[in-house]
């Protein structure tokens, strides 16, 4: 079972990494020369990337998404509420730290260490989803807590500097990724499991939309306390590979530190559910021996993924950024950026199913595919927008702050169902081809036009993962409409017809 289960989770990371690879290759044959041995490298990037992304949802799906279930369900039962929120903060500091596309982010920002990032992002998760169980348990306003924090998030952005403004907003970005957001989302089920009234499912979304907004606040705290040169200089290790040997022992060389990288980062969260496991949860050995492989297998893909990645698949998008503009074609770096940004989120696999999620939940009046195109033109436009700021140096502020005002003044004329799963799906949209490509691509760009890595380049995640917001809740605008329309047309009926019809159906 498990294999054909692999066997689909592969076929899902292809369909999003092989896009991708092509448009690259066809550049780096057609128009941008490129090292051979840099080529290659990124070649066997992408292989490791679509196994490791492979393993790495399976494992999440094993794994994260029922330990999250499990512990969420559990330790409401303890009816203590201390109890509760402090373990939502180890869990949410925990889980954070294992994120891949956080890995990544952390990788590739300059000016800030990368375990001191890390840790700050995650603990603004931890916090934040603190807030989230207490919004469960309590049933608070979705709409109201997302507008005051948000508020508080673009009070403080006018009074952050400025380099550090970017990396906030992407560190919101990539904490809703492929592992937080299913542990996070089954958490959230397990506690509300235990409320009876009708409103318990609909608040058990919009967690990830809160835990999204406390790395955000957390980095702008740091960049007032963190003494550090915004100007720096992008470190990315460029490899030069003259033969096969060299390029198989640049990979072999650096497996080992992220062997102990990725095991460091899943310790916490392994250890937790053990004791859980030892005190309170008592699994038998069929499911225990489940979970414990889905942690097997989130290690061994995490472990390829950011090898491939970090060696191999990153590095290259930074060289074609930069001899896209040294060459003379930085005019192409927009269309180029909104060809993959379509094919990124058409061949994401989440996208697929928050689709059918839409559909049924308006009975069809939204299909899944005019969904999914208007997602595709929405990410399409926000990785344009992003080579935009990259040519222009524009202020991040200058697409962020209307977009969510547009995005929160939505939430007023759609039902909260949409507003929740849209601010959930911001994740579902900066998969992690947008920190491992898209986001080098730009730090290239940026680099060879002598900007400011630090407030030109990045906020790419942020305007990818801020469409869905918009783009859902004028779904559900549209839906709100046609219901409306419906319920018009049939009031227009005549008398005498409507009273044939109750005649027959009673008949």
């Amino acid at each position: 079972m498990q294999y054909r289960v692999l066997a689909e989770k592969l076929k899902e990371a292809a369909a999003s990494v092989l896009p991708v690879t092509a448009i690259v290759a066809v550049l780096c044959l057609a128009l941008v020369r490129v090292d051979v041995g840099l080529m290659l490298s990124f070649l066997l990037g992408s292989g490791l990337l679509i196994v490791g992304m492979g393993l790495f949802t399976l494992g999440a799906e094993l794994s994260m998404s029922r330990i999250g279930n499990l512990i969420g369900a559990k330790m409401t039962k303890s009816q203590k509420l201390w109890f509760v929120l402090g373990v939502s903060f180890l869990l949410g500091v925990a889980i954070t730290m294992a994120e891949p596309d956080l890995q990544v982010l952390a990788t590739n920002v300059p000016a800030i260490d990368k375990t001191v990032l890390v840790v700050t992002v995650s603990v603004g998760v931890g916090f934040f989803l603190m807030l989230c169980m207490a919004r469960i348990l309590f049933s608070i306003s979705l709409r109201l807590l997302l507008i005051i924090f948000y508020a508080i998030v673009f009070i403080g952005a006018f009074l952050s500097d400025a380099g550090f403004l970017s990396v906030a907003f992407d560190s919101g970005g990539v904490t809703t990724g492929p592992m937080t957001v299913p542990f996070i989302m089954a958490l959230g089920v397990g506690v509300a499991s235990i409320r009876s009234d009708e409103n318990a499912k609909a608040d058990s979304f919009g967690l990830v939309a809160l835990c999204s907004i406390g790395p955000v606040l957390a980095v702008m705290l740091l960049g007032a306390i963190y003494p550090t040169d915004t100007q720096a200089d992008v470190s990315m290790i460029i490899g030069g590979f003259e033969t096969s040997v060299d390029l198989g022992f640049a990979y072999l060389h650096s497996l080992p530190d992220y062997l102990l990288e990725v095991a460091m980062a899943l310790l916490p969260i392994f250890v937790f559910f053990l004791l859980f496991q030892v005190f309170s949860l008592h699994l038998r050995r069929l499911p225990l021996t489940r979970i414990v492989m889905g942690v097997g297998y989130t290690f061994l893909g995490l472990v390829l993924f950011l090898t491939g990645v970090n060696v191999g698949f990153s590095p290259l998008g930074y060289v074609l950024g930069s001899e896209l503009v040294s060459s003379g074609l930085s005019v192409l770096l927009i269309p180029l950026a909104m060809l993959m940004g379509w094919f990124i989120i058409d061949a994401e696999p989440a996208v697929h199913i928050l689709n059918k999620q839409v559909e049924e939940l308006t009975s069809g009046a939204i299909s899944a595919k005019a969904m999914g195109l208007s997602l595709s033109v929405a990410v399409a436009l926000a990785n344009g927008l992003a080579m935009v700021r990259v040519l222009t140096g524009l202020p991040i502020l200058y697409f962020l702050v209307p977009g969510y005002a547009v995005a929160l003044g939505l939430s007023f004329f759609v039902p909260r169902t949409f507003t929740a799963i849209a601010f959930d799906s911001g994740g579902v949209a900066s998969g992690p081809l947008t920190a491992t490509f898209m986001l080098p691509l730009a730090m290239g760009a940026c680099t060879a036009l002598d900007g400011n890595v630090m407030t030109d380049a990045f906020g790419i995640v942020a305007l990818v993962a801020m469409m869905p917001l918009i783009t859902v809740q004028a779904m559900g605008g549209i839906y709100v409409l046609k219901s409306k329309r419906g319920a018009e047309k049939a009031a227009a009926l005549p008398y005498d017809e409507r009273e044939i019809i109750e005649l027959w159906e009673a008949c």
